[in-house]
């Protein structure tokens, strides 16, 4: 039963549809008619659209040209050439795509817990009454079948309570419960959760082949195949479901292992099919290109002279004078090794292009299915090493491609953050959003490219250094994470500008002001000093003053 119409109304939360919204030309389908003209009685079908989330994770722009299914999505969906992420942090930005408000609502600022008072992680989305704000349970609540496969919160992990392991908690919003827990980091040898016939979470594990298995062996137990077959199960499971579903698929690609799972395993360690034969550096599977012809030109930015970034003082009467730079890490990333880790993700992301293969073959034509990332990374833009939080466009610019019924191929020029997302899943189940979201819906976009929408998009990060034996899988890879200081941040098509606080303390600020401009192709320098008293910027200025512990309406009038 095709599932055409975008909304219905819903009366008093009952599952029964009472009746079909019509939006963009589209209808559901009637009963059936019968031979004589009349029409036979059914069990009533809840004709909402299905709808696929595909999460990546740590996955930067330059990828998507070497994946040929992703690719197949862009050309025959919506596609968002201005689609970022409101924290490029792996936990807070899963958690504002989760609830659709920025950091500093729900309170999830960095990725580990942080001390007795949780600033991060599981423990803060707990916390500050996240779960119950998930979209999720908006659409569980209307009648929604929800599934949850892959990677989840940072902190999300078996607890070990009087020498036992036990499983995490049972997190509200979820009928099908898969989350892969924090050994799917190395790719093999992890636990994943499921709900048992009590709806108690229960633990699986997924055990490590040994080193003398056969490739194929391996790649069975592989995090990122395990992923697609269980959503694949997921999928034919619900099928012919009288109500449609919502399943979220989060993979560990292309995130850097934590540790090896084998012996000689790469920092961004493919499915074996995928790797070049030993001794052979230019071989593998690079998916739409030659693994021989990528080159770190391909990196924008990379290696770029960081002199001229440091950050600006803007004293009274509009005088500016430098700040300290903070970009101060010693210099590690070789071209060399660069150049590897580039080539080892492109390999590494051709088994989630397989993954997105296999769900598009079983979802059918009346289902949505969008595909995005957590954060990008960099990769030696700016003479940084290997990291994330950053409020440039290597670290907060990630792909969003929506195919699904009644989407309109082509680009799209709006500027959209992953805190709409929410909101959008929302409108295209046919619900109210709730006030609290600080997203705005891009589902007329979808059916209409040139729709009103977002013109700005806000960044916001926390500084915050690890404790001792806490777990950061971001800070744990040696790149250049944990240097990134706080800021607040805004852009438009004019440009980016950041306002970072050089003050490590939680209390206590010092502000100093980068400025981009996009009429070159990167964030080659800052030009605050002698620009920041120009329209455009000041704007920019009094949207970040106001985005500073913003409530929702207000958060979502700034994009406007």
């Amino acid at each position: 039963m095709g599932r055409r119409a975008w909304g219905v109304a819903v009366s008093c939360g009952v599952l029964a549809l009472v009746a079909l919204v019509v939006l963009g030309g589209l209808t559901a389908k009637g009963p059936a008619a019968a031979p004589g003209g009349t029409t036979t009685a059914r069990q009533p079908v809840d004709d909402r659209p299905n709808i696929v989330l595909i999460l990546m994770d740590d996955f930067s722009m330059e990828l998507l040209s070497t994946m040929p299914e992703a690719q197949r999505m862009v050309r025959e969906g919506a596609s968002y050439r201005n689609s970022y992420v409101v924290d490029s942090l792996c936990c807070p930005s899963r958690a504002a795509l989760l609830t659709g408000q920025a950091p500093h609502q729900t309170g999830v600022l960095t990725n580990t817990r942080n001390g007795r008072r949780p600033v991060g992680g599981y423990p803060a989305f707990l916390a500050h009454d996240n779960p119950r704000k998930q979209f999720s349970v908006a659409l569980q609540a209307s009648g929604y079948t929800t599934g949850f496969i892959g990677k989840f919160l940072n902190v999300y992990d078996v607890r070990r309570v009087d020498g036992k392991i036990l499983p995490p908690p049972k997190v509200a919003g979820w009928d099908d419960w898969q989350a892969i827990l924090s050994g799917g980091y190395n790719g093999w040898g992890f636990r994943s959760t499921y709900l048992g016939e009590d709806g108690t979470v229960r633990l699986r594990d997924h055990p490590k082949p040994p080193r003398n298995a056969t490739h194929e062996d391996r790649d069975r137990s592989y995090a990122t195949n395990v992923t697609a077959d269980l959503a694949v199960r997921f999928l034919d499971d619900h099928r012919d479901d009288a109500s449609p579903y919502f399943l979220e698929i989060a993979t560990y690609g292309s995130h850097a292992q934590i540790r090896k799972a084998y012996p000689g395993s790469p920092a961004f360690p493919s499915a074996f099919q995928d790797r070049a034969r030993y001794g052979d550096p230019e071989g593998g599977n690079c998916g739409l290109k030659r693994c021989g012809s990528l080159s770190l030109r391909d990196l924008k930015g990379y290696n770029d002279p960081r002199d001229d970034n440091a950050p600006t003082y803007l004293r009274r009467g509009g005088r500016t004078v430098p700040a300290p730079a903070w970009r101060t890490n010693p210099i590690k990333l070789t071209d060399k090794s660069a150049l590897r880790h580039y080539r080892d993700r492109v390999q590494m992301v051709q088994s989630i292009d397989r993954l997105i293969a296999r769900v598009r073959r079983e979802v059918g034509p009346d289902t949505f299915v969008f595909l995005t990332s957590d954060n990008g990374i960099h990769l030696g833009q700016h003479q940084l090493n290997g990291g994330k939080g950053t409020p440039y466009d290597s670290d907060v610019r990630v792909p969003l491609a929506v195919v699904g019924p009644g989407v309109a191929p082509g680009g799209r020029a709006q500027f959209v953050s992953n805190i709409d997302l929410a909101p959008t899943f929302e409108e295209l189940a046919g619900l109210k959003s709730p006030g609290f979201r600080s997203g705005t819906s891009i589902a007329s976009s979808l059916r209409a490219p040139r729709a009103r929408g977002g013109r700005y998009v806000f960044f916001e990060h926390t500084w915050s250094k690890s404790r001792p034996g806490e777990f950061d899988p971001d800070k744990r890879t040696g790149g250049s994470t944990d240097i990134v200081p706080s800021y607040i941040a805004a852009r438009s098509a004019r440009g980016l500008l950041v306002r970072f606080d050089l003050d490590s303390s939680w209390r206590g600020t010092d502000y100093a002001w980068e400025l981009y401009r996009y009429d070159v192709p990167w964030e080659d320098r800052n030009v605050f000093a002698e620009d920041h008293a120009k329209p455009w910027v000041q704007d920019l200025k009094r949207r970040i003053e106001r985005f500073d512990g913003c409530r929702p309406a207000v958060c979502r009038a700034l994009s406007r």
